[in-house]
């Protein structure tokens, strides 16, 4: 399958296009944003709103179940933006906050962690254990 499943690929199981791509490649809102080592900071822990990072590798079969939940999360609520860090491409920071397994989602908020989710968890048990960090508006 072309380029499935590959870092930059727009491309899904099915053959299709990613419908999170538009035709000029860029992404839409909505969608969880890669991060890195270079920019988590200014991205993450200096961002006015609480941010869910999903640490990931492209090998692990339990983050590519997350990724899913994660875009749909995203695409339905503005209270908190959710970024991506592959691990593998970015080591220094998954060893700064400890993280031991993946897929683990840390919530920030403030700059600080304010909740961690480790292991594929569905849509609504993730959102009930994030709502207290970030209020009701969140839809599950």
């Amino acid at each position: 399958i072309q380029g499935w499943n590959k870092p930059g690929s727009n491309w899904c199981s099915n053959g299709e296009r990613d419908s999170h791509i538009d035709a000029e490649g860029e992404l839409k809102l909505g969608k969880p944003t890669q991060i890195s080592d270079a920019n988590f900071e200014q991205e993450v822990l200096k961002s006015d709103k609480p941010v869910l990072v999903d640490f990931w590798a492209t090998w692990c079969g339990p983050c590519r179940m997350v990724g899913p939940v994660l875009e749909e999360i995203a695409a339905e609520n503005e209270t908190f933006k959710i970024v991506k860090l592959d691990i593998d491409a970015n080591p220094i920071t998954p060893g700064r906050f400890s993280v031991r397994a993946i897929p683990t989602m840390i919530l920030f908020k403030d700059g600080r962690e304010a909740q961690r989710v480790v292991g594929y968890q569905p849509k609504a048990k993730l959102l009930e254990q994030l709502q207290q960090h970030v209020g009701a508006s969140a839809k599950s």
